[in-house]
C-alpha cells in the first residue's frame, strides 16, 4: 500500500495494461472458438470455406494479440517503473536514518546485519511488486471465465467453480506454511553477511593470530543454518508447487471428458469446448503467477518488518536554531552523567573550560576519559547534565553548526579507500585548506614522498600507511574544517613524542581552537594548559599539572606514565 500511495500513477497504468491483456485473453477465446464452429467444422462437414469468415477470424487473432502485447509491455514496464522507484525511496529513507540514528543504535548492531537491511531485505519487499497488478487482474479473470463457461453450459461453469477456488486454497495453505521458514532464512541471511562481514574488516587479525580455519568453521555453522532453512523452504515448494501446477491440466481433461459428451448429445458446440478449454489453459499461467505473488508476500511482509524495525529506531532531534559564537569556544559542563548498559560510566561531572585553553584528560583505563569526549561532540547519550559551547545548549543548536564547530579524532583512525586529498578534505574542503591541514597534522612530508603524492590512493582503512601516518591523515581530516573546538581521544598515541609535540604546538599557532586531549604519555599532558584527572566516572581534580601531583593517586599514574615513555 505504501508504494500504491507513492506511486499511484504507474501501478494505476499497470493495472491499466493488465486490464488490456485480461480482455484480450478472454477475447481470443472466444475468436478461437467462434474460428472452430464457422471455419474448421464447416470445412469438415461440407468442405466449403467462406473467405470472409477466414480473413475476419485472421485479423481478429491478430488484433487480438497486438492488445495483449501491448498490455503486458505496458503492465511490466510501469510495475517495473514503480518497483525500482520504491526501491530507490526505501533505500534512501533507510540510508538517511542510519545516517540520523544515535552512535548507540550502530553500536548494538553488526554490519553485516545493517547491510542485509539495506540490500536483500529492501529487494525482497518490493519483489511483490512485480507479479501485483497482473496477479489482481487475474481475479477479473477468473470471474470473466466462469461467466463465459456458465454461458457454454452450467456443467463447464460448476468445473470452474471448483478448480479456480481449490487453486486459491492450495496457493494460501502454501503461503501459510512458507511463511515461518522464510522469515527464518531471512534471518539467516543477515547472520551469514555478519560473519563474512566481520571476518573481512578484522583480516588482519585473522591472519596474525592465525585464525583462518576458526573463521571458516564460522562461516560453515552460520551457512549451515541458512541451508537448513532455505531446504525447508525448497521442501515445501517441491511439495506445493507440482500441486498447483498439475491442477489446470486435471480441469482440462476433465473437461475434455465432460465436454465431448455435450457435444455428442448436442448440448454445446465443437467451438463451445475449445473455448472452455482454451480458456483453461489461459488461467493455468495467470493462477501461477497469482501462487508467486502468494508465495513472496510473506517474504516481502517478512522483510518490510525487517526494515520498519529499523526505521522505528528513534532518529537524533538535532534540529535546534541557536547560533554560537565566533572564535574558539569554551565549554561548560554541569551535572553530565552517562549511562551503558545500565552501568553510569560517568557521573555528575562538572568542568569549567576556558575559550582557547589547552586540556590533557588523564585517568586509569576505564576512567570515562573516552566516554566524556563523545559525550562532549554529541555522539552518546547523556542521561543527566547540559553540555554548553560558548555559553549555548547542544540542544538548542543544529547538528549541522554543531558538527562544524566540533571535530573528534580518535585513536583508531578510519581511511577510505580513497585518495589523500579525499580523506582530508571529503568532498567539502579546498585543495589549499587540505594540504594545510597536513602540514599542521606534519603529515605533508610523508604524503608528499607517496607514489601520487597528495593524489595517493590508500588501501581500504588505510592500511598501505603505517598507524602514525593514518593517524596524522585522520588529525588532518579533523582540522580541515577548522574546528573551534577539537577533542582527541589518544589520536596522537602512534607518533613519537616529538612530532606530538610539533602537532599540538602547530593547532595552537595554526587554528583558533579550543583543544581537549585523551592523554598517555607524560610528554602530552606537559604541553597542556590544565589536566582532569577522572576516575571511575567521576573528576577528582583540575589543576595544573605540577599541582595535582601533590596526589598520591596523580602521582603514580603519571610516573607509570613517565616509565612506559622511557
Amino acid at each position: 500500500m505504501r508504494s500504491l500511495r507513492a506511486h499511484p500513477r504507474q501501478h494505476a497504468i499497470a493495472m491499466f495494461g493488465a486490464m488490456i491483456f485480461v480482455f484480450a485473453s478472454i477475447g481470443g477465446a472466444w475468436v478461437l472458438g467462434r474460428v472452430t464452429d464457422d471455419v474448421v467444422v464447416a470445412a469438415f462437414d461440407d468442405g466449403t470455406i467462406d473467405r470472409g469468415d477466414i480473413w475476419a477470424g485472421m485479423l481478429a487473432i491478430v488484433l487480438i494479440s497486438l492488445g495483449r502485447g501491448i498490455g503486458v509491455m505496458v503492465r511490466r514496464w510501469y510495475l517495473a517503473t514503480a518497483e525500482l522507484r520504491t526501491q530507490r525511496d526505501w533505500r534512501r529513507g533507510l540510508v538517511h536514518h542510519y545516517l540520523d540514528a544515535p552512535l548507540r543504535y550502530h553500536r548494538t548492531r553488526p554490519a553485516g546485519e545493517l547491510l542485509a537491511h539495506a540490500d536483500l531485505d529492501l529487494t525482497n519487499a518490493t519483489m511483490v511488486l512485480k507479479p501485483m497488478a497482473f496477479a489482481t487482474s487475474v481475479i477479473l479473470l477468473v470471474i470473466v471465465a466462469l461467466i463465459s463457461l456458465l454461458v457454454i453450459h452450467p456443467i463447464l461453469a460448476l468445473i470452474g467453480a471448483v478448480l479456480f477456488p481449490s487453486l486459491v486454497a492450495m496457493s494460501q495453505l502454501y503461503t501459510s506454511r512458507v511463511e515461518e521458514p522464510s522469515a527464518q532464512a531471512q534471518q539467516r541471511v543477515g547472520e551469514v553477511s555478519s560473519v563474512a562481514h566481520e571476518s573481512f574488516e578484522g583480516a588482519l587479525v585473522v591472519k596474525t593470530l592465525g585464525r583462518e580455519a576458526a573463521e571458516v568453521q564460522r562461516m560453515r555453522e552460520a551457512s549451515a543454518r541458512l541451508r537448513d532453512e532455505r531446504v525447508h523452504v525448497g521442501r515445501l515448494r517441491a511439495m506445493f508447487e507440482p500441486a498447483i501446477d498439475a491442477l489446470p491440466n486435471v480441469g482440462i481433461i476433465v473437461l475434455l471428458l465432460v465436454g465431448a459428451d455435450l457435444v455428442s448429445n448436442g448440448d454445446a458446440t465443437p467451438g463451445d469446448l475449445v473455448l472452455a478449454a482454451t480458456l483453461f489453459g489461459l488461467l493455468s499461467t495467470p493462477l501461477r503467477v497469482f501462487g508467486f505473488f502468494l508465495e513472496e508476500m510473506p517474504r516481502s511482509v517478512v522483510s518490510l518488518e525487517r526494515v520498519d524495525r529499523a526505521m522505528a529506531t528513534d532518529a537524533e532531534d538535532r534540529s535546534g536554531s541557536a547560533h554560537l559564537p565566533e572564535g574558539s569556544l569554551g565549554l561548560s559542563i554541569a551535572g553530565l552523567a552517562v549511562i551503558h548498559d545500565g552501568h553510569e560510566v560517568l557521573s555528575a561531572v562538572d568542568l569549567e573550560i576556558a575559550a582557547g585553553e589547552t586540556i590533557a584528560l588523564v585517568g586509569p583505563t576505564g576512567s570515562g576519559k573516552s566516554t566524556m569526549v563523545e559525550a562532549i561532540a554529541g555522539l552518546l547519550d547523556r542521561s543527566a547534565g547540559d553540555v554548553r559551547l560558548g555559553g549555548v545548549s547542544v540542544d538548542d543548536v543544529s547538528a549541522e553548526e554543531w558538527s562544524a564547530a566540533v571535530a573528534l579524532a580518535f585513536q583508531e583512525s578510519f581511511l577510505f579507500a580513497d585518495s589523500v586529498r579525499e580523506n582530508v578534505a571529503l568532498g567539502v574542503v579546498a585543495d589549499d585548506r587540505a594540504r594545510a591541514a597536513l602540514k599542521t597534522a606534519q603529515a605533508a612530508t610523508f604524503v608528499g614522498e607517496l607514489a601520487d603524492g597528495f593524489d595517493s590512493v590508500v588501501g581500504e582503512r588505510g592500511t598501505t600507511l603505517s598507524g602514525g601516518q593514518r593517524q596524522r591523515v585522520a588529525l588532518a581530516r579533523a582540522i580541515a574544517r577548522e574546528p573551534r573546538l577539537l577533542l582527541l581521544d589518544d589520536a596522537t598515541s602512534a607518533v613519537d613524542a616529538t612530532v606530538e609535540a610539533d602537532i599540538l604546538n602547530g593547532l595552537r599557532h595554526d587554528l583558533d581552537v579550543t583543544l581537549i586531549v585523551v592523554a598517555h604519555r607524560i610528554s602530552t599532558i606537559l604541553l597542556a594548559d590544565r589536566v582532569v584527572y577522572l576516575d571511575d566516572g567521576e573528576v577528582l581534580a583540575v589543576g595544573r599539572h605540577e599541582d595535582l601531583l601533590k596526589r598520591p593517586d596523580y602521582n603514580a599514574l603519571v610516573t607509570a606514565y613517565e616509565q612506559a615513555d622511557a
